[in-house]
């Protein structure tokens, strides 16, 4: 049996002059009744300075509508329930940031277009073992938590809150769908321990990252919108798990992060000028990221660091600086990446990583593959295409890159060993070359077998310095200048290799060549080379000179460069 209440400030005949009365004639009647009974509410629109205690089966109603009663309260609590509690259309305003503003102490409670403003501190509270939905609501300034609660939400604001929006913590289950999130100082939405699904939602303005999950916390979120975030767009930490599908992140400083060991799994993203990078991985995380996209990322595309060990698929990186970056003794695995239209490497592997990258392409990019480190450093190519780069592969330090089946077409070198780097290349070509199709410099090695230049401007092959250069069943065509020129103190072997054409030398060599079954029509010349008089410069985050270099003016990564020249008059112009 349902009883009605009726509450009016103006103390009409049969009604009660305020919300408490009336709470408390139907506490009342409970005490007393044999048969369980549920009470409605009913508010006269009006401000009620009260706080509110509802028990039992309750519906709370502002008769007038969404606004028109405004409840009050200066210090403590505003509304606290227990039982099953439904509150329809009210403002609930506390000033108190040190308690509660809507606590929900037992049973299950719903509000419904209701407004919740507080100064800060928690304004909605599901205390450990309740249920609270949220609708159509408006909630500011104050945090909405959730311990070790359900929780339900749907289509409802949080703007401004002074600390989380939202918080499911210590073992909560929320559910959050269709709502907007807007100028939080610190997450949008944090899931600490708990388990969280964000769906259909906009979290926008936020001072950290937009979603957090952390301490071991499952957050599942799909077709979301994330926009102009101070830190992360999502990040996962503390090994936290979870999902992220169809969801586009816009302007944050990483579009997502994944720390200390979590392990999310990414697909159908899209990441949009951030301003650091657009997905990054460390300090031991890992994940699976499936068919994303990172466009204009400012630093780096994808990022793993730090021990991170992230494994990308499908994925495609345009524009900004860097592609994909694997740094301080991280590793990765990349397949079927595609990256394009970048003034710095598309790929890059640095200081004790390894990466692997399989079935992928590059173009338009400065450096395709870079790598430089000690020893461990390491970088594995299967079938990858780099197209219109300067350099498809550079290996510097003692670093050591493997190629199987890699294409460099349209480039200045197809591949590059210097310092003390190795490359071992197996069944790889390079077509329409300015310069050379693999060059070795300083220490560097290269070891190739089946290894196929086809029209350089330059050589085929050329090796500098104390290089070292050993190729098996390779083929040299249309080379202008030689299939081959061994410089300087380098040294190497041909086994089986072919040059051919019409114009250059087949090879030219200091006399610390083997050469074993070499098929030609062109001449060997037997010349000591040097290199003074064209060096090669490989350009990495600056130059790599091999050779000497007088009287020259070099710049990079400036805005705007300013030339002096001193002519032979003194005068500087």
């Amino acid at each position: 049996m349902v009883v009605k209440y009726v509450v009016s400030p103006h103390s009409r005949r049969g009604t009660y002059p305020n919300i408490t009365s009336a709470l408390r004639a139907f506490s009342a009647l409970q005490a007393v009744s044999r048969r369980r009974r549920s009470a409605v509410v009913e508010i006269a629109a009006g401000r009620y300075e009260e706080g509110l205690v509802a028990c039992g089966d309750v519906r709370l109603v502002a008769t007038e509508g969404p606004g028109s009663v405004e409840v009050h309260l200066a210090r403590g609590t505003v509304l606290e329930t227990y039982g099953s509690v439904q509150v329809e259309g009210l403002v609930l305003a506390g000033r108190d940031a040190e308690q509660d503003a809507v606590a929900c102490a037992q049973g299950s409670l719903v509000l419904d277009r209701v407004e919740v403003r507080t100064p800060g501190g928690v304004g909605t509270h599901a205390r450990p073992n309740t249920q609270v939905t949220l609708r159509d609501s408006t909630f500011l300034h104050g945090r909405t938590l959730f311990t070790a609660s359900t929780g339900t939400i749907e289509r409802c604001r949080f703007t401004d809150a002074a600390d989380n929006a939202i918080a499911a913590i210590e073992g909560a289950q929320l559910s959050l769908r269709s709502s907007r999130v807007e100028g939080s100082r610190i997450h949008g939405v944090r899931v600490c321990d708990a388990r969280a699904e964000v769906t259909d939602c906009e979290l926008t303005g936020t001072g950290h990252a937009a979603l957090m999950a952390d301490t071991r916390a499952r957050l599942v979120v799909a077709d979301c919108a994330i926009t102009a975030v101070h830190g992360e767009g999502i990040m996962f930490i503390e090994q936290s798990r979870g999902s992220v599908d169809r969801t586009r992140v816009t302007d944050a400083r990483h579009g997502l992060g994944a720390g200390s060991g979590a392990d999310p799994v990414v697909r159908d993203c899209v990441f949009t000028a951030c301003r650091d990078t657009g997905i990054i991985v460390e300090t031991d995380a890992r994940g699976r990221y499936e068919d994303c996209r990172v466009v204009d990322a400012r630093n780096v595309g994808v990022l793993s660091a730090r021990g991170g060990a992230p494994e990308v698929v499908r994925c495609q990186v345009s524009g900004g600086n860097v592609g994909i970056a694997v740094t301080e003794g991280s590793r990765g695995r990349f397949s079927h990446v595609r990256i394009e239209d970048l003034p710095n490497s598309a790929l890059r592997v640095m200081d004790g990583s390894k990466g692997t990258f399989e079935h992928g392409r590059v173009d338009r990019c400065t450096l395709g593959l870079d790598t430089n480190g000690d020893g461990g450093t390491t970088a594995d190519l299967t079938d990858l295409v780099f197209s219109e780069v300067e350099t498809a592969v550079t290996a510097l330090g003692r670093s050591r890159v493997t190629l199987r089946g890699v294409a460099a077409e349209r480039v200045a070198v197809g591949f590059f060993a210097g310092e003390e780097a190795q490359a071992h290349l197996h069944d790889c070509t390079a077509t329409t070359v300015r310069v050379g199709g693999a060059v070795v410099a300083g220490k560097g090695k290269v070891f190739a077998k089946k290894l196929t230049v086809r029209g350089s401007e330059g050589n085929g092959l050329s090796v500098a310095e104390s290089g070292y250069l050993n190729v098996a069943d390779g083929e040299f065509t249309d080379c202008a200048t030689a299939g081959a020129v061994f410089a300087d103190e380098s040294s190497g072997r041909l086994v089986d290799c072919a040059v051919n054409g019409t114009q250059g030398v087949a090879v030219i060599h200091n006399g610390r060549v083997e050469l074993v079954g070499l098929r030609t029509s062109l001449k060997v010349v037997d010349k000591t080379v040097r290199t003074v008089d064209q060096p090669t410069v490989i350009h990495v985050d600056g130059p790599y000179i091999a050779g000497s270099v007088y009287k020259s003016q070099l710049a990079w990564n400036n805005d705007s460069v300013t030339q002096n020249q001193s002519n032979e008059d003194g005068r500087t112009t």
